[in-house]
C-alpha cells in the first residue's frame, strides 16, 4: 500500500509572536509547534508515522512563512528510504519565505536503504529581504550495520531560484562516483549547509559568514572533506563528506549556530526533540 501525505505550514506574525496554522491529509503531520526561544520564533516538529518512505509512496510539504515572521522545521529522525519493488519513493518540500521573514529548515538525516528508488526534492522562493538557513545530510546504506548501499538510486535537487540549483543522482552502480577522489571518495554521508539571503547582500556580510564557516571547518575533523564557497551574492554553501552522520551533524550545528549569531544576532540551541 502507497501512501500519499500533504502537509501544509502557514506561519504569520502577530505582534511579537510567530503564530503557525497546519492542515495534514495522509500519514504526515505536525507533532508538536512550539516557542522555546521566545514567542517571536516558531519550531515545528514534523512526523511521518509510517516511520519510512517506500516506493510509491509521496509526500508533500508546502511551507508559507509570512512577513517578518520566523519559523524553524525539524523532525524527530531520520528520513528513511527504504527498498523499492519498482516504484520511485518521492519527499517534495516547497517553501515561500516573504520579505523579512526567516526560515530554518533543520531535518534529521535521510537514510537511503540498499534498493530504494528515491527523489528528494527543495525548493525555496525567497522574497526580497528574506532569509533561511537551510541543511540537507544524506546516509547511505548502514556502514555501521555492515549494510553497504549495494542497489538502487537516489536523485536529490536543491533549489533556491534565481541564487542556487544542485541537482544529482547517485546511483548504486556507479562505483566511479561512489568511490572515486572526485566523487564520495569512499565516505557515505554527504551534508550540505546554505545561506540563503538576498541578492544585495553586500559583500562585506558574506565575506563574514565564508569566513566563520572557514574557521569552524579548519578546527574540525573533518577538514580534509569540507568546504565553504559561495557563487552568488546571495548564497554561502558548505559541503562536506563524513563516514558517519554524527562527526558531520555536529561540524554543521556547529557552523549554523555561527552564522545564527553573525547574521541575526541569536543564539542557537538545539531543538530538544533531537535529544529525546
Amino acid at each position: 500500500m502507497s501512501w500519499h501525505g500533504q502537509l501544509s505550514l502557514a506561519y504569520a506574525r502577530a505582534g511579537s509572536r510567530t503564530r503557525v496554522h497546519d492542515r495534514h491529509d495522509g500519514p504526515l503531520r505536525v507533532l508538536k509547534s512550539l516557542h522555546p526561544e521566545g514567542e517571536a520564533i516558531c519550531h515545528s516538529v514534523l512526523v511521518h508515522p509510517p516511520a519510512g518512505i517506500v516506493g510509491g509512496d509521496v509526500l508533500e510539504i508546502d511551507i508559507d512563512v509570512g512577513a517578518d515572521a520566523h519559523a524553524l522545521v525539524t523532525t524527530p529522525g531520520a528520513t528513511r528510504y527504504y527498498r523499492s519493488l519498482g516504484a520511485p519513493a518521492v519527499q517534495s518540500v516547497r517553501a515561500a519565505v516573504a520579505s523579512g521573514a526567516r526560515l530554518e529548515w533543520l531535518p534529521l538525516e535521510t537514510i537511503a536503504y540498499s534498493g530504494c528508488i528515491a527523489d528528494n526534492r527543495l525548493r525555496f522562493d525567497l522574497a526580497p529581504g528574506a532569509e533561511m538557513i537551510g541543511w540537507d545530510v544524506l546516509a547511505l546504506g548502514l556502514p555501521a550495520s555492515g549494510q553497504d548501499y549495494a542497489a538502487g538510486r537516489i536523485g536529490q535537487q536543491i533549489e533556491l531560484p534565481g541564487r542556487w540549483l544542485e541537482r544529482g543522482i547517485t546511483d548504486a552502480t556507479d562505483r566511479r562516483l561512489l568511490d572515486g577522489p572526485l566523487g564520495w571518495a569512499g565516505l557515505r554521508v554527504l551534508g550540505c549547509l546554505w545561506f540563503g539571503g538576498d541578492a544585495s547582500m553586500a559583500d562585506a556580510r558574506r565575506d563574514r559568514l565564508l569566513d566563520a564557516a572557514r574557521e569552524a571547518i579548519d578546527a574540525d575533523a573533518l577538514r580534509e572533506t569540507a568546504g565553504a564557497t559561495s557563487a552568488h551574492a546571495g548564497i554561502v554553501v558548505l559541503r562536506a563528506l563524513a563516514s558517519r552522520v554524527e562527526p558531520l551533524m555536529r561540524l554543521l550545528t556547529a557552523v549554523r549556530a555561527r552564522w545564527r549569531r553573525e547574521a541575526w544576532d541569536l543564539d542557537a540551541p538545539l531543538p530538544r526533540v533531537w535529544r529525546t
